[in-house]
């Protein structure tokens, strides 16, 4: 079963990322932001497939979050994918700039956010 990690500060989003790739047949870790993401990731055992950050979090936001994971070199080449209400291109190229590999712009659809997944983990 693959894993992906996501994080969202808002709790329906974290619910809603859950209950969507648990039934896509995904293995959810979940955090509300990006400084207690990475202090997971970094106590994290087994294998991430795929990352999943919110841009805009308190504390830490999704695009420092990024750079922070690209450090790690086991997470490296991990695809690391943003949720974003903007859909501006300057936001994209941003989070691209950072090392996402992709973006999905909030609210999602379900079959989309599977799809998406589905690519990353070569399926």
């Amino acid at each position: 079963m693959k894993t992906v990690f996501a994080v969202d500060d808002s709790p329906t989003a974290r619910a809603s990322i859950e209950y969507t790739l648990s039934k896509g047949g995904y293995h959810v870790e979940l955090a509300e932001d990006g400084v207690i993401a990475l202090d997971k990731i970094n106590g994290y055992s087994k294998p991430i497939d795929v990352f999943l950050f919110d841009v805009n979090m308190p504390n830490m936001d999704g695009i420092t979050l990024i750079k922070r994971v690209r450090e790690i070199a086991e997470f490296k080449f991990t695809p690391i994918l943003f949720l974003t209400t903007e859909s501006q291109e300057s936001k994209k190229m941003e989070g691209k700039t950072a090392g996402a590999s992709g973006w999905v712009v909030k609210p999602f659809e379900p079959e989309q956010l599977i799809s998406l997944i589905k690519r990353f983990t070569g399926e």
